[in-house]
């Protein structure tokens, strides 16, 4: 008997919002809906396609009514793929995150930033190559 990792749940009072920001974040879609829910991915999911490999998982946003209180103690990291750290960080503040600080110092080569319900990520290093 095995197990997968199939989807990484985050409690949220805005599902749709936090879906869409984090959709165009990652170039992610909407793979399903309902009351109070929804979870997107890069991938459908197909049960016969989970069996077969590891597959990515999905972000699943769960609308509860409690808001944020306590730095996360598990987040996302993501890398751009075709530009800087810095076009990045740019291009996600247009989108509604906000840099945070979580004490992680200044000379880091990260950049810690918040989604727009305060939900802790790290944008590391480019993946672009390099001229």
């Amino acid at each position: 008997m095995t197990s997968r990792f199939t989807e990484l749940a985050v409690d949220c009072q805005d599902p749709e919002r936090l879906a869409a920001f984090w959709c165009e974040v990652l170039d992610f879609k909407v793979i399903d809906r309902s009351e109070g829910k929804v979870e997107i991915g890069s991938w459908g999911p197909t049960v016969e396609d989970v069996l077969a490999r590891q597959m990515p998982p999905t972000l699943l946003f769960i609308q509860v009514p409690e808001g944020k209180t306590v730095k996360n103690r598990l987040h996302l990291d993501v890398s751009p793929i075709d530009g800087s750290t810095e076009d990045e960080v740019t291009r996600l503040l247009g989108l509604g995150a906000t840099r945070t600080d979580v004490g992680q110092g200044p000379d880091r080569n990260w950049v810690v930033m918040a989604d727009p319900e305060g939900n802790e990520f790290d944008v590391l290093r480019t993946l672009a190559p390099q001229n």
